[in-house]
């Protein structure tokens, strides 16, 4: 066994041993996020974008918003695509090359509990129908990671949603046409919120920091919409929940998540 590995399993005994205790090693209560900031208009020539930190953990997204062609079975809808990306500057672990499996899962967790939301009405997002629509791509840099990047992803792409602002585009000679001049917010219909949690031992805790990701035995991540509807799920890691643990995690998700909502609204009024 290496020295990391033994400082591994000496961080994951020190974490359990304080739960045991009802304590965590940065003295956060088990239900209780780390601090949340946010800055609007990080990327001045984005149509929007946001920076969270989440704890240590930040993070940087840029909305672009372009023509382009529908799918072929939702003519009638724009679209939206949410990307992730970690710099090799943001831990030591992260490598250069093709994304990685948790980049991917990162980038469709985030993708899903927005879209799942129905957070834009993508209904309003057409050009032309079955021929042009308005695109709407929301891609997520990951500077420092400190632990729970779906969170902090969430946050910066809703932020930077919220305050986005689209070109009008209307359709001459075959083909879409900048309007010179003309831009409005996009329609936004909710605010999803994702809450992940972690589970150590039998001990559920609200946004793990680094050293409590890495002694995690499973994760959930829940996103809620601004009614307090839970609209989508992911589970993660190699140990399971019982049902009334997963229970307790949709009521902490909504309870949770209702408190970060208010901090994404002031932030959205800031930038007003």
């Amino acid at each position: 066994m290496t020295s990391v590995s033994v400082i591994d399993e000496l961080k994951k005994s020190q974490i359990f041993e304080l739960l045991e205790q009802g304590k965590r090693v940065d003295g956060r209560a088990l239900d209780e996020p780390r601090e949340i900031k946010i800055e609007i208009n990080a990327i001045p020539k984005a149509n929007g974008s946001a920076r969270v930190y989440l704890g240590d953990t930040e993070v940087i997204c840029g909305v672009k918003i372009q023509p382009d062609r529908p799918f072929p079975d939702t003519g009638d809808r724009g679209l939206f695509i949410c990307t992730a990306e970690l710099l090799p500057l943001s831990h030591p672990t992260v490598e250069t090359g093709p994304p990685q499996p948790y980049v991917i899962e990162l980038a469709r967790v985030v993708d899903r509990g927005i879209r799942e939301s129905h957070m834009i009405d993508v209904s309003q997002l057409v050009i032309e129908k079955d021929k042009s629509v308005i695109g709407v791509f929301a891609d997520n840099v990951v500077v420092d990671f400190d632990g729970n990047l779906f969170d902090a992803c969430s946050y910066a792409a809703t932020a930077a949603l919220l305050t986005s602002k689209t070109p009008k585009w209307d359709w001459v000679d075959d083909k879409p046409t900048l309007v010179e001049g003309e831009e409005t917010a996009l329609p936004i219909s909710t605010i999803p919120v994702s809450v992940t949690m972690g589970k150590i031992g039998n001990h559920i805790i609200v946004d793990p920091n680094g050293d409590e990701w890495a002694s995690m035995d499973a994760r959930i991540t829940i996103t809620s919409d601004s009614d307090g509807n839970i609209c989508a799920l992911q589970k993660g890691g190699i140990d399971g929940f019982t049902q009334d643990e997963i229970n307790q995690c949709g009521e902490i998700s909504v309870r949770v998540g209702s408190k970060i909502r208010e901090i994404i609204k002031e932030a959205q009024k800031g930038s007003q």
